[in-house]
């Protein structure tokens, strides 16, 4: 008698507690770690709380690289999440991946959520917009490279911890200056091909691929191994055998080398901020990227870094709405002008990057404004940006190939020689593949 006694209550229960209405959940891929993956989570958390139709459910799914492989993966397994988050050097394999997408612009517009690509900075929104200005994917964590320093490492070396160093020759002066004050590591980069290449050249205003760069056309081969760049990279292994410069890894890994106060310059993402501020032990400060004031024109403008949202294609309507609903959230000015704050990431939109201002942001923090101002400029055919098929093989093959400039085993030269010769074969493959 009691074990009916206890079905029916369990079967009463069960009818009181289930919803009427099942939350559509939509799963989120992204690649934010640590301080960065801490704010991904509270704008999911923010957003759930917000209604009760829909569950963003983030989920980490390593680098950006391996994000990516494990999304085009479980796209052809059938097992995609809702939403991608790409770096930007995926776009164009996004782009070309047939069926594998569903443009943003038509998710928002079938969902009937407003959505208007005129509110977005110009740089972001042209970068993630198809050649017909249909916008592709939503831009979220949009970065660009900045020099970050340790204000306490330059007191202690005699240096001027207000004045950073704003050109190349001030960095190898400055990093001579630390060394000879006992610093074990001066100076040190992440993301080694896309700010000592990509955003070099577009500071610089010189071509890091022809076809500008390859919005031009699925044609467009690399030309990185100009006398300037192989001026910069000679430069940089003077400081490497100097013990000015110390490599430290490929893509984000050297940010823990700053944080820990063993490398007193760095030249990185701006998103870098967050993890910066909150792990840093000392005083430190943003500042444009350096560049040699003898380039004419220079410095014309960085490009943008970090990512964008991708919706996968082959997924039901209210999984779309809920999507379109999300992205409608973090469109928000409030929401876009917090999360600059937060992270150090650009606020994508005109609205978000004016509340900031009228908040006094920029004022407090001296340098946090570095950022935007370096993304806002006028750009060139040179300066747009860089969006190559095979980007992420690319950049792979100039990490290894400007390795074996810090290993002794080749000259600058032959090192970018190198890297283009094997980079445009796989832009050549590219090409073929997608005709």
């Amino acid at each position: 008698m009691r074990f009916k006694t206890f079905a029916v209550t369990s079967a009463l229960a069960a009818t009181l507690f289930t919803p009427a209405f099942a939350t559509t959940e939509i799963q989120w891929w992204h690649s934010m770690d640590g301080a960065l993956n801490d704010w991904v989570n509270d704008l999911a958390k923010d957003f759930n709380a917000s209604q009760s139709d829909y569950k963003i459910v983030p989920t980490f799914k390593g680098e950006y690289d391996q994000s990516l492989a494990a999304g085009i993966a479980a796209f052809r397994a059938g097992q995609a999440p809702d939403i991608l988050q790409v770096f930007e050097v995926g776009t164009a394999t996004m782009m070309y991946s047939k069926g594998a997408i569903k443009p943003v612009a038509d998710v928002m517009k079938e969902s009937g959520v407003p959505f208007d690509p005129k509110s977005y900075i110009p740089a972001v929104a042209g970068y993630y917009a198809a050649p017909n200005g249909q916008m592709l994917s939503f831009p979220f964590n949009s970065s660009t490279t900045v020099f970050f320093y340790n204000k306490d490492a330059f007191k202690a070396a005699g240096l001027d911890p207000n004045k950073p160093p704003l050109t190349w020759p001030e960095v190898v002066s400055a990093a001579a200056k630390l060394k000879a004050s006992g610093n074990q590591c001066p100076f040190t980069t992440s993301w080694m091909s896309w700010a000592q290449l990509e955003s070099f050249s577009t500071w610089h205003n010189v071509s890091y691929a022809t076809k500008s760069n390859g919005f031009g056309g699925l044609d467009a081969r690399l030309e990185f191994n100009s006398p300037l760049h192989v001026r910069h990279f000679e430069n940089l292994d003077n400081m490497s055998k100097q013990g000015l410069f110390v490599y430290k890894g490929r893509a984000s890994k050297p940010i823990s080398s700053f944080t820990s106060g063993e490398c007193a310059m760095f030249i990185g993402s701006s998103g870098s901020y967050g993890s910066i501020k909150r792990d840093a032990k000392f005083q430190f400060a943003e500042s444009p990227l350096p560049y040699y004031p003898d380039v004419p024109g220079a410095p014309q403008n960085t490009i943008i870094g970090g990512a964008s949202l991708w919706v996968m294609a082959g997924k039901s309507a209210d999984h779309y709405k809920g999507v379109a609903a999300f992205f409608k959230y973090l469109s928000d000015p409030k929401v876009q002008s917090e999360s600059h704050m937060r992270t150090g990431y650009l606020p994508v939109t005109t609205a978000a990057y004016e509340l900031t201002q009228k908040s006094g942001f920029y004022e407090k923090n001296p340098g946090s404004d570095v950022a935007v101002n370096q993304m806002i400029r006028k750009t060139t055919d040179k300066s747009r940006g860089v969006r190559l098929g095979n980007m992420p093989q690319i950049r792979a093959i100039e990490d290894e190939e400007t390795e074996q400039i810090w290993a002794g085993k080749k000259t600058p030269k032959q090192a970018l020689d190198d890297a283009v010769r094997r980079g445009n074969e796989l832009l050549v493959k590219f090409e073929a593949a997608n005709k």
